[in-house]
């Protein structure tokens, strides 16, 4: 199945200054009086050719031959074409969505309503759950001191939770990032409640602040009836309000890389933290080639047995001789194991090296 993508003219923007809701919202300055920096023209959309063939047969064999609802999109940044199966499926996208947070952050830094050194606090009430390291740098009432840009190398680098919900409250909640997505045409991707939320209604429960300390929630979790958790998680996996379409990723990203999203400068800033991300290094980046650069986002979501609700991991693989590839290969159920799930994605990777020529 071949894509092309449709380049729309977006409109700026200029939003109103988010007003400080108490110490969960941090205040966004308002629009500067000096003119708003003008983005470079938005490059040509690429001339879209044939895929290759090779390429389509061994996506379509590995999703065929893979035990779970996975889907697989390659979209060929340079040339236009995409290979996808069951690229327009629906997955659970679980950190995966910190993308679009750290997108409307610096959408809100190129427009002049914050800077990355902008200062930010992180309380013992910002804790969320699961992977947070910020969790041991919050000590008595101050809490830690850091910067917007520090909470999204966080978030992107290490995958942390606190560092993520943080960021997103900064910058008006869940609306904003929606507002976002909508204003730049990425359909078919959801953004979730936030990380508390989406969690506690995977798991079957209700949100509690003390969740957040120590082992809390795997212990309230635990406690459920076993069929009140299968039917939570069934509910999550099967219309997951995270969801997003692995070719919607896959062309999010490659417009990322045009620089059809964000200014030169943030983009590359993104791009540039994708690479150094430290999660996943057996998933896609497993099969990069030396020579070829490689950036991205992972995300997992709770297992339940054997199950998990989310393995996935999307990028943008970088050939030496400058041509890019955006890849999207999303699990969003399985009972395969890491192992297995891990050699799939690589097996994507190493199709879109072994094609490219």
């Amino acid at each position: 199945m071949f894509r092309t993508i449709a380049v729309v003219s977006l409109s700026v923007v200029l939003a109103a200054c988010v007003r400080d809701a108490g110490p969960q919202v941090a205040r966004v300055a308002p629009p500067p009086s000096a003119p708003i920096p003008v983005r470079a023209p938005t490059p040509p959309a690429p001339r879209s050719v044939t895929a290759p063939a090779a390429l389509a047969a061994s996506v379509a064999s590995l999703v065929r031959g893979f035990d779970g609802r996975v889907g697989v999109a390659v979209r060929s940044i340079d040339q236009g074409w995409t290979v996808d199966s069951n690229g327009d499926l629906r997955l659970p996208q679980q950190s995966v969505s910190k993308l679009w947070v750290a997108m409307t952050v610096l959408d809100l830094r190129d427009s002049g309503r914050l800077q990355l050194d902008d200062p930010v606090t992180v309380r013992r009430e910002d804790l969320t759950l699961f992977h947070q390291p910020i969790a041991a740098l919050v000590k008595g009432e101050d809490g830690y001191q850091t910067t917007v840009g520090g909470l999204l190398q966080r978030a992107l680098t290490m995958s942390d939770n606190t560092a993520n919900d943080r960021l997103l409250r900064f910058v008006g909640g869940p609306s904003a990032v929606r507002a976002f997505l909508q204003r730049k045409g990425l359909d078919n991707i959801r953004f979730g409640p936030g990380e508390r939320l989406l969690q506690a209604q995977t798991a079957g429960l209700t949100w509690k602040p003390d969740f957040a300390r120590g082992n809390a929630f795997a212990q309230a979790r635990a406690k459920l009836p076993t069929l009140d958790r299968i039917a939570a998680f069934e509910r999550y996996i099967s219309d997951p309000p995270d969801g997003a379409a692995p070719i919607a990723i896959a062309n999010a990203l490659a417009r990322l890389k045009r620089g059809d999203l964000l200014t030169k400068a943030s983009s590359e800033y993104l791009i540039g933290t994708m690479e150094s991300s430290h999660t996943g290094k057996q998933r896609m980046r497993g099969a990069v080639p030396p020579g070829w650069s490689f950036g991205h986002k992972t995300g997992t979501g709770q297992d339940l047995g054997r199950r998990t609700a989310g393995y996935n991991d999307v990028g943008l693989l970088i050939a030496p001789d400058g041509r890019s590839y955006a890849i999207a290969v999303m699990i969003g159920d399985t009972p395969k194991s890491i192992p297995e799930r891990q050699a799939l994605m690589q097996a994507v990777v190493a199709s879109v090296v072994a094609n490219h020529g």
